[in-house]
């Protein structure tokens, strides 16, 4: 029987998407995990899978057109299936776009319009939901097993190894089964849940049969080929109001959690809807504590006064010190797992050499403090690292590249990955087109992406597709230091701290801000010249801004 796809919503803001590219095209089959279509949203361009195996019998609009969140985008069935009943009064010929005022098509239960086994329930495998992602771990069940489930609703919080996002149902029914409660982990493409009809569907069948490999339909055609994804990551859709205001159900469920009157709360959503992001900001205005406001306070201070101990020809008699040996075993953390493999796999196949380089600062310092008298956003020394570092990149393409094995992949677009500590370890966020962008650009994009990292709802457009990566300890006082490549990329910058030391200028002396820096380089595509070139190229951007601004 045919199902209708709407258009998802893909982001908090997004209202419509636009067609960028259709994979498939109407009379051609369509597999569980096949890709469809490309969707453009006010954020990014992200891919759109199928979760049913059929016919591709009509589409929403050709490429360019734009189809409204819960429109009609295309149907999947049997070959030759008559549609038109679904496309409510309308022309049933494929290509033939519903007019974007039209009332959004309700989901269609197919569970309810065959005996077929295979179309009575749904299998709901772990999507893939970063580029390294092996497994996922259950954060948060938000429905438990024989509730039911309504089409965009959250089933549940995953925890991958980069972010914790939101798993959105595609389909109505119930919530038959979960493949492991909260906190275990289940594979990529392993069975996550079923949601079907209580009635209808024997669940233990349905288990024994997935976990046996048997190829039945319900194993949902055994597609175990990686990046598969049987469902979209989504942010929340748009609740309901409940006669005062309207929320989010997470953002409902965050407010409730942390004891915060909703009223209070400006929604920056859809139509004044309050999302997760408006809690988050609430409470960073309520209680957060800036690192600025730490950075101001005074220090502690701490005095010891000297004991003058007493000589005598008495026998010491040392104390007696009872202690008790221990440790504490914590297990690894998705996001540890992964840096431990990836960065293994790095420093032991990558041949690394190492190019530091010193930096004076003093006119990068006073560059700054004039561009922030203009500057709508706050500018960092490290925001002037990435820029330089974005320029210095279009000039020496060689850095900005990938080691393939068989071939050496140069980029010709400059997106610089600032790596970014959070509790569980290290993420990098990317800037994208990073030479193109203004330093109040790069200023906003970092603060923003940073802020989404440590609260771990980065998402995978975000930290993924870097060419180059910059590590920056400097503010923690650490003078230099060495840094392991990020894959993909051949070169990562480590960044240490601003320091003033005693120079000679002509016959005196005078002090000078220097900034020491290290480049990382895999042998294998970067040549010592060419990650020498590049460092100088560096420098001169920093030692002179105004140069940046050309």
């Amino acid at each position: 029987m045919a199902e209708v796809i709407l258009m998802p919503r893909l982001s908090d803001t997004m209202t419509e998407g636009v067609i960028a590219a259709w994979h498939k095209k109407v009379g051609d089959t369509v597999k569980k995990g096949d890709l469809l279509a490309e969707i453009e949203t006010d954020k990014a361009t992200m891919e759109l899978e199928s979760y049913k195996d059929g016919t591709l019998l009509h589409i929403g609009g050709e490429k360019g057109s734009k189809i409204q969140v819960d429109q009609l985008l295309a149907i999947v069935g049997n070959p030759g299936e008559d549609v038109s009943g679904l496309l409510g009064g309308a022309k049933s010929a494929a290509n033939t776009p519903l007019p974007e005022t039209s009332n959004p098509l309700p989901a269609v239960d197919v569970s309810k319009m065959s005996a077929s086994s295979s179309d009575r329930d749904e299998v709901v495998l772990m999507p893939r939901l970063s580029d390294t992602m092996e497994a996922g771990v259950i954060a948060n069940w938000n429905k438990k097993v024989g509730d039911p489930v309504k089409k965009g609703e959250i089933l549940a919080e995953i925890e991958t190894d980069k972010a914790t996002m939101e798993l959105e149902s595609y389909k109505n029914g119930t919530l038959l089964y979960v493949g492991a409660p909260k906190g275990e982990k289940i594979l990529v493409n392993d069975l996550l849940c079923i949601i079907g009809d209580k009635d209808k569907v024997d669940v233990d069948a349905v288990v024994a049969a997935i976990k046996s490999g048997s190829g039945s339909p319900l194993t949902a055609t055994g597609n175990k080929q990686a990046g598969t994804n049987t469902q979209q990551p989504a942010l929340p859709s748009v609740a309901t109001s409940d006669g005062r205001v309207k929320v989010s159900p997470l953002a409902k469920k965050l407010a409730a959690e942390k004891g915060i009157d909703l009223r209070s709360i400006t929604g920056t959503g859809d139509g004044g809807r309050i999302t997760k992001a408006d809690i988050d900001n609430y409470k960073e205005k309520k209680g957060g504590v800036s690192l600025e406001s730490v950075a101001g306070s005074s220090k502690l201070e701490s005095a010891a006064e000297p004991v003058q101990a007493e000589k005598t020809a008495a026998t010491y008699i040392a104390p007696v010190v009872m202690g008790q040996e221990g440790y504490t075993d914590l297990p690894n953390s998705q996001m540890r797992g992964i840096i431990a493999k990836r960065l293994a796999e790095s420093k032991f196949s990558a041949p690394h050499f190492y190019l530091k380089i010193e930096i004076n600062m003093d006119g990068a310092i006073e560059a700054r403090v004039k561009l922030n008298v203009l500057s709508p956003v706050k500018i960092s020394f490290n925001d002037m690292v990435v820029k330089a570092a974005a320029m210095a990149l279009r000039r020496h393409p060689a850095v900005n590249a990938s080691w393939l094995g068989d071939k050496i992949r140069r980029y010709s677009h400059v997106h610089v990955g600032v790596a970014v500590a959070i509790e569980d370890g290290l993420i990098v966020p990317v800037i994208r087109f990073a030479d193109q962008k203004t330093l109040p650009q790069i200023a906003a994009e970092t603060k923003e992406l940073a802020g989404k990292a440590k609260n771990k709802k980065l998402q995978p457009s975000e930290f993924t597709g870097n060419t180059f990566t910059i590590s920056n300890l400097g503010m923690m006082d650490i003078d230099e230091f060495t840094a392991i490549i990020n894959p993909p990329d051949s070169c990562i910058m480590a960044v240490g701290r601003i320091k003033e030391v005693v120079v000679r200028k002509a016959d005196s002396f005078a002090v000078s801000n220097v900034m020491k820096v290290t480049l990382s380089c895999d042998h294998r595509c970067v040549d010592g010249a060419t990650g020498a070139a590049f460092l100088q190229t560096f420098k001169q951007f920093l030692e002179n801004p105004v140069t940046m601004l050309l």
